[in-house]
């Protein structure tokens, strides 16, 4: 007989036809402690690795499926090919053909070429340009192995390529958010916000997707001297809508107006015709404000409420700094006005 010698350049010459990612099928002819051999066609074998089974005590001889080449041999001259990458191409090939003009799509971005980002959909490339990658860009390295979300614009069935773009669906998101927001707010409704942007004399704050401001004067019934003690950047809290101009798309938020003024709260404990001990703090050309002992609260004292002669001043009755017994008048709650006669 004729003595048959092989090498390994022949054997090379028999993967020549094998290119990475191809799909073959093919069954399991042998299963050993590290993976099985699998055929692929005529004498081609080829390695699965046990690692790209989920289960693979439940894998036989005679199993038949779908493989990936990976274009790597073994030690014994075998290409190693994968089930679980056929299966992901073949879902993602699915997924392709079904896409048409508008529909949505996810991908991970697998590289970066000429300023566009690239990925892969079973055997479809999909383009990201680069004006359609999103409304503020970033560094493009940013998106490397990140899943996104896009907009199909154009599809070529025979070059197997897919364009997208992520800024049109974020625009889209956008509006569909602000038409939501404008139609849902009204005056004195408490809404979620998170703290974007801190200013001299407010804060930006981004109410589902739409950003609104609060004034420094509608943080706190007291003086505010840092905006930073009372709201943290990033943090969410509760606000009340207290101005909606839909014109001009703009919303005032208010943090002070979910609770109560503490002024309010004690002009509420006051009682007309009722004396209060009090000293005098100012004069004015009409009057003096009196403010009582026993409450932090203030009111005025009119000149014809402390004497019945029309020729005396303010000054001539009263001095800055006296004591005085007061009777509160009347007390305005809503317009926050109390005033006093002696």
């Amino acid at each position: 007989m004729e003595e048959v010698k092989f090498s390994l350049s022949e054997i090379d010459k028999t993967f020549a036809r094998y290119k990475k990612d191809d799909i073959y099928d093919g069954v399991v002819v042998l299963k050993r402690a590290d993976g099985v051999i699998f055929n692929i066609g005529g004498k081609s074998d080829a390695f699965i690795d046990k690692s790209d089974f989920t289960d693979f005590d439940s894998v036989k001889v005679g199993d038949r499926f779908k493989v990936a080449i990976l274009g790597t041999k073994t030690e014994d001259g075998m290409i190693c090919v994968s089930k679980k990458i056929a299966d992901k191409i073949i879902m993602g090939s699915t997924t392709a053909e079904k896409l048409r003009f508008g529909s949505e799509v996810s991908f991970y971005v697998t590289g970066i070429q000429d300023g566009d980002l690239i990925s892969k959909l079973g055997v479809y490339n999909l383009v990201v340009p680069h004006d359609e990658i999103d409304i503020r860009p970033k560094n493009l390295k940013y998106y490397l192995h990140k899943q996104l979300t896009g907009i199909v614009t154009e599809i070529n069935r025979d070059d197997k390529q897919i364009v997208c773009s992520v800024k049109m669906l974020k625009e889209q998101l956008q509006e569909s958010l602000e038409n939501q927001f404008w139609s849902s707010i009204f005056i004195n409704k408490v809404v979620d916000g998170t703290v974007e942007r801190i200013m001299p004399y407010g804060a930006f704050v981004k109410v589902d997707g739409i950003s609104c401001f609060i004034h420094i004067s509608d943080i706190a019934y007291e003086r505010v001297e840092h905006i930073e003690d009372y709201l943290k950047v990033g943090q969410t809290y509760k606000f009340r809508i207290i101005k909606i101009d839909k014109l001009n798309k703009k919303v005032s938020l208010g943090l002070k107006q979910l609770f109560e003024n503490p002024r309010k709260a004690l002009l509420k404990k006051l009682k007309v015709g009722e004396k209060y001990q009090g000293i005098v703090v100012k004069i004015l050309a009409f009057g003096a404000i009196i403010k009582l002992n026993d409450y932090d609260i203030s009111g005025l004292l009119h000149v014809s409420d402390a004497t019945m002669s029309n020729d005396k001043r303010i000054y001539e009755i009263v001095k800055v700094g006296q004591k005085v017994e007061v009777e509160i008048k009347q007390i305005d709650i809503e317009k926050d006005r109390i005033s006093f006669k002696l």
